[in-house]
């Protein structure tokens, strides 16, 4: 019922929870000299009654898709601990009641 065109609160919320997560991966990927070329999330969350019967944003999936540019490329499980050190890192999950999951989607390398 919102306007199709305008951002309503509960899809500023899923990109707050998918900005978050990104700066965060950003900045564990340099640190661990990988270089990012690209970065896109298709981030979806769901309203749903909480315990207390209360409508609330109950879950919110993160779709990273992530290419690397030249140099080293991380294994699948380099990019597992990644966004489980981003997720760790990012002060908004950290913040919400909201179930914060993150479902990276594999891209093939270059």
């Amino acid at each position: 019922m919102s306007v199709e065109a305008a951002v309503d609160p509960e899809e500023a919320f899923v990109a707050s929870l998918s900005s978050c997560h990104m700066l965060s991966f950003l900045w564990v990927a340099a640190q661990r000299g990988f270089v990012v070329d690209e970065y896109r999330d298709h981030a979806t969350g769901a309203m749903t009654p909480n315990a207390a019967g209360r409508l609330a944003m109950t879950l919110v999936v993160l779709h990273p898709e992530v290419r690397f540019g030249a140099g080293p490329q991380p294994s699948a499980a380099d990019l597992d601990a990644m966004h489980h050190e981003a997720h760790e890192e990012c002060f908004i999950a950290n913040s919400v009641k909201t179930e914060v999951r993150c479902e990276p989607v594999q891209v093939a390398s270059r």
